[in-house]
């Protein structure tokens, strides 16, 4: 057996000792948010800083959930992520398999262009100037339009496909596979990591997404959680609350509500953890 070295040792303790405290420093604003959401109005209003809850009050959460705008915000958060997800990920795979193949007419210039799309855009009156000259304002369609597709998410799957064995797609062709055929029964099942990840990227984006449901939406009921969470933070929501529940600290309420908000990606993440490390990286290497 090769015994360490002090040098070594040493390494390695540091080494744990940063990734414990990095780790502690994503964690605690969590946990700060959760205990504050639980903590009754005497403890939440002294301030400072809490690593349990002293006594268990779940007043902030009960005013949360009877606030009527928050369950169609939650409901309308669910229909961006349930039906806006699967059409993205689809229409990133639908551009990334063309750019994949070498053989493709006018491939580099039609790279070029996705890259741009990137690096400039059109801005945000030009865009809010088109959905209204379309009539997509006040229209939960503009969720979908909006986030369809991302250059980083093509680029991504565009590399990962490059990465499947060009025999098989001959092998297919040989055989009197179309394109079509290739691309549904051979690069979409291989390509599970890479479209759990680009899944993922979306969902995020699509969950945590408020500024477009500020912007493009004048109902509060098709206003997305995210919205009624920034409401909340800036005062504006919070004034139907208070007369509902006085003295209730506004900070519980605004904890309670990031908890609400948080939750269902930490359900969502470790199911897709095996994949999303693996998508990365052949997602991310160039042939």
């Amino acid at each position: 057996m090769i015994k360490e070295s002090f040098g070594s040792r040493l390494f390695d303790v540091i080494n744990v000792s940063l990734l414990l405290l990095v780790s502690f420093s994503m964690f605690y604003p969590l946990l700060y948010c959760f205990v504050l959401s639980v903590s009754p109005e005497a403890y939440a209003s002294q301030g400072g800083l809490f690593l349990y809850p002293k006594a268990f009050d779940f007043t902030a959460y009960q005013a949360v959930f009877t606030e009527p705008n928050l369950m169609s915000g939650l409901l309308n958060s669910l229909f961006r992520v349930l039906i806006c997800v699967p059409i993205s990920v689809f229409f990133t795979a639908l551009c990334a398999y063309p750019l994949s193949r070498k053989d493709m007419p006018f491939r580099r210039p039609a790279f070029l262009f996705v890259l741009f799309t990137m690096l400039f855009s059109g801005g945000m009156v030009p865009v809010y100037l088109l959905y209204h000259s379309i009539g997509l304002l006040d229209n939960p369609v503009v969720y979908l339009i909006g986030g369809l597709m991302y250059a980083f998410n093509v680029i991504l799957t565009r590399n990962y496909f490059q990465n499947i064995p060009e025999s098989m797609h001959q092998a297919a062709i040989i055989d009197g596979a179309s394109e079509w055929y290739v691309f549904f029964k051979i690069y979409l099942p291989l390509s599970r990591p890479i479209l759990a990840t680009v899944a993922m990227f979306q969902t995020i984006l699509h969950w945590n997404a408020w500024f477009d449901a500020m912007i493009y939406m004048t109902s509060d009921s098709k206003v997305v959680l995210q919205t009624f969470l920034q409401r909340i933070v800036i005062g504006e929501q919070w004034q139907s609350i208070r007369d509902s529940y006085v003295g209730l600290p506004p900070e519980s309420i605004k904890a309670a509500t990031v908890v609400i908000t948080i939750v269902p990606i930490l359900f969502i993440f470790p199911f897709v953890l095996r994949h999303f490390s693996k998508g990365i990286m052949l997602g991310g290497l160039k042939e």
